[in-house]
This record gives structure tokens, sequence and C-alpha cells, in this order.
């Protein structure tokens, strides 16, 4: 098998540089070493410029997570999500908003100046961006390596892939090239979402439920885009309820209570701050409207209607509905910026805004559950059946949403990558099928988010850290290594050759167009909806091809239709 045949001969850089560690170190000296290299490379990342760096007037995202220091550790807890929406109101679940506060705090001992309200806006003090950059990688090392660590350790395990091997996956995962270049240059922390999903799906294997819950709850309270996994973590845990440890139906009626009781109280615990500061500033006369004025309830004016401002709990109801505006921002419209995914390719050929938005939301709905209905339907049905279902039951569910949801932005594309990578670690993971398609998903990844980074003058830290990536696991432009293997079907190695080859010759085609071919006056953006159309029917594959392993891996079919019997036979 390759798995096997990887710890005899090292077949990619990646596994021939770890290779004198195979039998001569321990696993747990190994695991440090791994987590000072890839350090070292997230903050030699870091280095680079940022996310409105110098480009007025809103400065970018970097500007957009300064602020959010400066409003939780300046204002009233009441008034967090009320205060100046017009220069980066905050529009992220309370968990970000806490964390934004600890580490203002935690700035302002440094030097005030960095968040004094108002005074310091579009501030690029170089030692504040030490300081910002630190916080992206102590967040990341709290919350997303040891998590990853641990899923690929246990995932591994459950799969029957030996300690090294592990290992090297462990460094291809931390060394994914987009969440470097969105995390560690552009500017976010988007690996402190993905780390408490990763708790979650490593809950999720070692049966602990309610831990799960708890996890997936904490994610969705950093970011809201965590919701790209809610249906997968969902259809698993209804999953385990109904065919617990059996492929028998039998509704687990205690389990499932207590998982919806873990559920809330996660809830409760996450809210907590947010209402009980909320309703102690209103008895001492602080609210969120210093001017004293109540305006209309956002999303639900009609049940204003109902309500009495003066009571008591009026206060926190405001609050709750305020945050679900900010949090999930409808009236912005089907999609702000050319991302890659079906709505914006499909613009191209139907302008798609001079349709009504109920239209559009409606549209994007049906969309949505039909790409993501078939995948968890299988978890439901299979959720104990093989460890790898589950990362990729999630990533396929969350091309899904990338492809067809409402309000979807390039930056996005890190959510089904995250999963998607994870398959890396299981079962012949770093086998040439699986490598080529999930280096495919990533470089392509990469590739789509290019506009968003040339526009901040980050073309440098993109070339190098895609092409390291694609050199050390062997893959296009740098390498073949990853097609035409032993013990498989010629036709299908050939496809899957033929059809990432020509994805990435566009690719190398396209970035020669945008370097020396201007785009005609009457059609300025050419080359990024080109980039866009190539994305979605690249990703689109990828969505194809996550769903296609899955059907064959959880075996709801029979074996002759999958080929997997002939294939069993073969070994």
């Amino acid at each position: 098998m390759e798995r096997e045949a990887l710890v005899r001969i090292p077949s990619f850089p990646l596994a021939a540089f770890l290779w004198p560690a195979r039998s001569s170190v321990s696993q747990w000296e190994l695991l440090p070493l791994i987590l000072m290299v890839v350090g070292l490379f997230r903050w030699a990342a870091g280095l680079w410029g940022y996310s409105g760096f110098e480009k007025p007037p809103l400065f970018g995202d970097y500007e957009a997570q300064r602020h959010w220091m400066e409003v939780t550790t300046h204002l009233p807890i009441s008034q967090w999500y009320f205060h100046d929406l017009e220069w980066w109101g905050l529009d992220y679940p309370p968990l970000t908003a806490y964390h934004s506060w600890i580490c203002g705090k935690i700035g302002s001992l440094i030097d005030p100046a960095w968040f004094a309200l108002h005074d310091s806006r579009g501030s690029h003090d170089p030692t504040l961006k030490i300081f910002m950059r630190a916080t992206v990688l102590v967040s990341e090392y709290l919350i997303y390596i040891p998590a990853a660590v641990i899923f690929v350790r246990r995932f591994s395990r459950l799969s029957g892939v030996p300690a090294w091997t592990s290992s090297v996956a462990l460094v291809a995962i931390l060394m994914q090239p987009a969440t470097i270049l969105i995390d560690h240059v552009h500017f976010q922390y988007n690996t402190v979402m993905l780390g408490f999903v990763l708790a979650s799906m490593s809950s999720m294997l070692a049966g602990r439920d309610f831990w799960a819950c708890f996890f997936f709850v904490m994610a969705l309270g950093f970011k809201q885009m965590a919701l790209y996994y809610a249906f997968s973590v969902f259809a698993y845990l209804l999953g385990v309820c109904v065919f617990h440890h059996t492929n028998t139906p039998k509704f687990n009626i205690p389990k499932f209570i207590g998982i919806a009781l873990a559920t809330v109280v996660s809830f409760a615990i996450l809210l907590l701050p947010i209402v009980a500061g909320t309703l102690s500033e209103a008895s001492r006369g602080i609210t969120a409207h210093p001017g004293g004025a109540h305006p209309p309830l956002p999303l639900f004016a009609d049940l204003a209607k109902h309500l009495n401002t003066e009571a008591f709990y009026y206060p926190v109801i405001e609050q709750l509905v305020q945050m679900i505006h900010r949090v999930f921002p409808f009236a912005r419209g089907l999609f702000e910026d050319k991302v890659a995914n079906f709505w914006c390719a499909m613009n191209v050929v139907i302008k798609l805004k001079k349709y009504p938005a109920e239209m559009l939301q409606k549209g994007a709905l049906v969309a949505t559950l039909a790409a993501i209905v078939p995948p968890n339907l299988i978890l439901f049905l299979r959720p104990n059946k093989h460890p790898g279902l589950l990362p990729l039951a999630f990533a396929t569910t969350a091309w899904g949403f990338f492809l067809f949801s409402y309000q979807v932005h390039e930056k996005s594309v890190l959510l089904p990558l995250m999963p998607m990578t994870l398959l890396l670690a299981g079962r012949q993971g770093l086998g040439k099928d699986t490598r080529a398609w999930v280096g495919f998903a990533n470089i392509l990844g990469c590739w789509t988010m290019y506009p968003l980074l040339q526009r901040v003058d980050l073309r440098v830290p993109y070339t190098v850290l895609t092409l390291l990536w694609a050199y050390l696991l062997g893959l296009p432009p740098t390498s073949l290594n990853a097609y035409f293997q032993d013990g498989s079907s010629i036709w299908s190695q050939w496809a899957t050759a033929f059809i990432h080859g020509f994805f990435y010759l566009t690719m190398a085609f396209w970035h020669v167009l945008d370097m020396f071919v201007v785009a005609p006056k009457d059609k300025p953006d050419l080359w990024v909806v080109a980039n866009v159309g190539v994305g979605a029917a690249g990703f689109s594959l990828c969505y194809l091809w996550c769903l296609g392993s899955l059907v064959i891996e959880s075996e709801i079919l029979p074996p002759s239709w999958t080929g997997k019997e002939a294939k069993t036979k073969s070994e």
C-alpha cells in the first residue's frame, strides 16, 4: 500500500527532509522541532506588509482588528456593537470581542497610544505591528496548533497510519499556505475559529460529544463563518444518537437531551458576559446609546411595538438583536466583491444584481441545501463507519457553502481547505491520489486569493509560500511526483493529471497575462473575472471529488457501483 511505501522510501521532498528523524528521534522530540520551524515561517511571513498598510481611508483588516481592541477596552460592553458603525463597527460574534478586549488590555500596558480611542486610527507604528503579529501567533499556538496536533495524532492512529507518517502530514497541514497568507500576512485571526472546529472534530473522534458541542459553539462564537460546518456537526451528533455504534436505528433519547443541554449551556456561557455586563450597566444608567434615544430595533421592527423600552430586560433584547444584525449582513446583497464561487461566475453571464434580494436569497438557500444535504445524509447514516468520513463530510459541506451560499468572501475558502487538508493525515493520505487533490485545492485556493493579496502588495509572500508548499509535497508546478502511481487505474490517473494539468497551465498563463497585458479599458476587471471563472470551476471539481470519496468510503452504495470491490481484491 502507498502509506507503507512511504515509510520505506521518501517519495517527496517533505518526507525526505524528515527522513533522518524516522527512527532516531522520539516523536515527542520531533514535535517541538516541527512547532519551532512552522512558527519561524509564520513570523517571517509577518515581516511583509498587511491589509490596508498606508491605504486610506479605512486601512483594511489590520485596522479593523486594532480598532476593535480600542473599542472593547475603552467603551462599556453595552456599546461595543453600536459604536461608530461606519468605521469598522464590530461585526463578529462575542468571543472575537472578548479576544479583542484581552489583546487590547495587554497592548495598552505596553503603549496606551496604540489603542487611544479616535486618536490612533490608521496607526502604522512598526512596534504596534510587532505586537499585532504576536497576538496572531500566540492565539494560534494557544488554540489552533494544539488542536491540530491532537486531531492529527488521533485521526492517524484511528486510521492505522504510522507515527512518523503522521508527523509528515502534520507539517504539511501546519504549512498550509492559504492560512499563513491570510492570518499572518494579510492579517486576521481565522485560525482561532478553525482551532475550535478542529477541537470539536477531535472530540467527535474520541466519542466526547458534549465537548464537541462546546468547542463548536466557541467556534461559532468567534466567527460566524463556522456555520459552514454546522450541518455536518448536527448530522454527526444526530447520527450518533440514532446509530450508536451500530447500523440499526435506535434513538438514544438521554444522549440527545444531553447534547442539546450541552449546546444550550455553551451558548449561555458565550453570551453571559454581554448579558450580565449590559444589565449591570443599565442599572447604573449606562446604555448602548449615550444620547438617550432608542432607535428602532433592526431586523425585528414589529417586535418593538410590543416591548416596553423602559423595562429592565429591554437593553438585553436590544443588544442581542443588534448583535445578530451586525453578524449576519443580509442587506449587503448576494456578494460584495468578486469571489470564485457559482454566483460570481454566473454574474458574468447573467447580471444577478438586477433581481430582487429576496429572490436571490431563496435561490442561494435552495442551491446550498442541494449541495450540502447529500454529504450530511451520509454522515448521519454512517457516523461511526470510518474516521475519514468526518473530514470528508466537513470539506464537502464547506465547499457547498462556499460555492452557493449568500455573502461569500474570498477568504472563506479557508473553511473547505482546512478539513480537506486534514485528509493528508488519514489512510493513504500522503499517497499520490489524495495528495494530488488536496494539493490542487490548496494551490487553486491561494491563486483565487491573489487579486486580494495583490491589492495590498503581497505578491512576494504569495509566490514564496505557495511554491514552497508545492515543492515540499511534490506538486505542480515544481514536480509531477503526485501523479501516476502503481496499482491504480491508468485511465483515472491520466484523467486526474490532464484535468489538474489544464488548471495549473491556466493559472500560470493567467499570471503572465496579469503581469504583462493591460486589460481593455472597457473591461478593467477582465483578469479578475477570469480568475473567478476558473476558480469556481476548479472548486466545483474539488466538491465533486470530496463527495465521491465520501460515497466510496462510507460504503453506502454497493461496492460494485463504486468500484471499491475490485480495488479491495487488487490490494
